[in-house]
């Protein structure tokens, strides 16, 4: 039986006061996540169906008794709420502008190959309107290529411009799912559509999951799809040279990892001879402290309900084994050498709090030599860009205008070099 009208709108009424305020409980979090993700980035076709959903109700009915109006006021709640949520996440064009100009400099859409122009960093309404349809005629995917043996957690997917390319940059995306879900189909794929229509191309990969499988294979694998890059990419138009790293949650973890631990032997087993660098990385929403080193609860509460049990194994205790989680964690990895780093967190994140993002840049600003660009969007949860709205439109732009500035100054010292040895 359908719900009344009033019940309708005190359902839709609590969703969108889990958006605008998220409760922060260790118990709640999974379910606030889900439900304040949701009515966050579909904000404006929950409001469009609050306000038609009342609107028919009162042509039909009117307001006959105590519960229609209190159906309606209720919907005039949510309506306020939902106008809320919309104007929050459309701050999210200034704070990645803002972000970028202080890591790169007031003039830094000067030196991009292509400024972009008013109509780039308008919000795409086409898009949003409906954020889950796939199918872009400018965007060639090839899926499920082998990187190395093992099945179809060894599989990636390339998305590459139609119009053939050469040379071209080349993103690499890992998804999240806390070490034990999640596949290639579920996660940055706004980014990569919009990137492959813009001359990149981009690659996203499986691994293998917990507990089937234990740490370190996942870094282990993503080193091995990257390892696959470096060999195989040019075939698909890419630039084995330039490799950028993407992932959220977990996958923000691998990318990080992935960028801090370059030619580590002991999670290159096989083939240490393969060149694993990574030129830039974009973590969205990551997890930084593996270690729980930092002093955070969250932290240790993830390392001993997760990570210790299901990731990385009741033989892998941290207690004694803390070197092995030292190892895994970005927040431990830090370095002098670490590549340019755009890192991307939400304030409402319910998963992993964005105090950990906070320390992360913190000390990758205070030892890398490079780059370390830092947006945290108000009001944004956990996997905030899985599929178009507004918020996720203008950060999808901004890590372009990030990669994009990041490959030019790559290609221009490219071009330096040769001309620093002749003259030395």
């Amino acid at each position: 039986m359908k719900p009344d009208f009033r019940t309708r709108r005190a359902a839709q009424l609590g969703l969108t006061a889990l958006a605008v305020r998220p409760p922060r409980s260790r118990r709640t979090s999974i379910p606030v996540f889900f439900a304040g993700w949701l009515a966050g980035e579909l904000a404006p076709q929950l409001l469009a169906l609050t306000a038609a959903d009342t609107v028919q109700h009162v042509v039909r009915r009117g307001l006959r008794d105590r519960g229609d109006r209190a159906g309606l006021a209720l919907a005039a709640l949510s309506a306020v709420g939902l106008g809320s949520v919309i104007a929050t996440s459309a701050r999210a064009r200034g704070e990645v502008e803002s972000a970028l100009t202080e890591a790169l400099g007031p003039d830094y859409a000067g030196r991009l190959p292509h400024p972009p122009t008013p109509q780039d960093l308008a919000t795409p309404w086409g898009q949003i309107v409906l954020p889950f349809r796939s199918r872009d005629p400018e965007v060639v995917r090839e899926r499920n290529i082998a990187y190395a043996p093992g099945g179809k957690r060894f599989l990636l997917d390339v998305f590459r411009p139609r119009e053939p390319v050469h040379e071209a940059p080349v993103l690499l995306q890992i998804h999240g799912g806390a070490w034990t879900i999640g596949n290639k189909e579920e996660q940055g794929q706004p980014l990569m559509r919009h990137l492959a229509r813009r001359g990149w191309v981009c690659v996203a990969i499986n691994y293998p999951l917990a507990p089937a499988h234990r740490w370190p294979a996942h870094i282990v694998a993503a080193k091995r799809a990257l390892a696959w890059i470096r060999e195989n990419i040019a075939s698909y138009g890419g630039d084995p040279r330039f490799v950028a790293v993407t992932g959220g949650s977990a996958g923000g973890h691998l990318a990080a990892l992935l960028a801090l631990s370059q030619h580590d032997p002991a999670l290159q087993p096989g083939f240490t001879e393969a060149d694993t660098s990574v030129q830039a990385c974009v973590p969205h929403y990551g997890v930084y402290d593996i270690a729980a080193t930092s002093g955070s609860e969250d932290s240790r509460y993830r390392l001993e309900s997760l990570l210790a049990p299901r990731v990385f194994g009741p033989d892998l205790d941290p207690e004694t084994h803390l070197d092995d989680y030292l190892a895994a964690s970005p927040l431990n990895r830090v370095a002098e050498d670490a590549p340019p780093f755009f890192v991307i967190h939400g304030s409402h994140d319910s998963l992993v709090p964005v105090a950990e993002a906070r320390e992360f840049v913190a000390r990758l600003r205070e030892k890398s030599r490079e780059v370390v660009a830092y947006a945290e969007l108000a009001g944004a949860q956990h996997a905030f860009d899985v599929f178009p709205s507004i918020r996720s439109a203008h950060v999808v732009r901004g890590v372009e205008r990030f990669l994009e500035h990041t490959h030019r100054a790559w290609a221009d010292d490219q071009e330096l070099t040769p001309a620093r040895a002749k003259n030395s």
